[in-house]
């Protein structure tokens, strides 16, 4: 497939991208500072911000599915710029498919209360935001499917073993809700090569 990657130069788009590469899949990757990404076989960097919804479209034209990896995070004002994000995908995608990397906030606890009203400072204002996107881009009616991480996502190991649920927090044994951003690189792509949750969030966690 053709992949455009929107963010690819963060700590999970960058993941992202080398585990479509690595599937043999074709990859733009797409950022504002894409200076940032290394050139490789199979990838096309390119200068992107994402709410310029003309650039946007002109990107996403060639692509078979729009993978969104950017964050609320460079303005200081993370609601606005994840409404912002969330408008501009909807407008600028022409009907492409989006899967869209989404926050722990928009899960919710065993109980049904929302993760986002129990994320201490300083990320409560973004997992507030990326909630209230979600919620924008799930009412818009486009081709959408919403990946959550674990409570905590970091660099670590690709081992392929994980486990998947719906819109509730996944936590082990231990009460820990933790997954590596390769192998939660590794379910997104599942989805895109195998599409199991069109118009749903879902999550993955070990």
């Amino acid at each position: 497939m053709d992949i455009l990657v929107i963010g690819a130069s963060g700590m999970i788009g960058s993941r992202l991208a080398t585990e479509a590469l690595s599937r043999g899949h074709r990859v733009t990757a797409a950022a504002r500072n894409p200076e940032k990404i290394g050139a490789r076989p199979g990838l096309t960097p390119m200068k992107l911000e994402v709410t310029d919804i003309p650039a946007l479209s002109a990107a996403a034209a060639s692509a078979d599915v729009v993978i969104a990896a950017a964050s609320p995070r460079s303005t200081g004002n993370p609601a606005a710029e994840a409404m912002g994000y969330a408008e501009a995908l909807i407008a600028g995608l022409d009907g492409k498919r989006l899967v869209l990397v989404g926050g722990a906030g928009s899960l919710n606890l065993a109980d049904g209360s929302p993760v986002a009203d129990h994320v201490p400072e300083p990320y409560n204002a973004e997992a507030r935001a990326m909630r209230a996107a979600f919620e924008r881009i799930a009412a818009s009616g486009i081709d959408f499917t919403v990946l959550a991480p674990a409570g905590m996502v970091a660099p670590g190991e690709r081992t392929g073993t994980f486990r998947l649920g719906g819109r509730t927090l996944l936590t082990d044994a231990e009460g820990q809700s933790r997954i590596s951003a390769e192998d939660y690189a590794v379910a997104l792509l599942d989805e895109v090569e195998r599409p199991a949750h069109r118009g749903m969030i879902f999550t993955a966690a070990y």
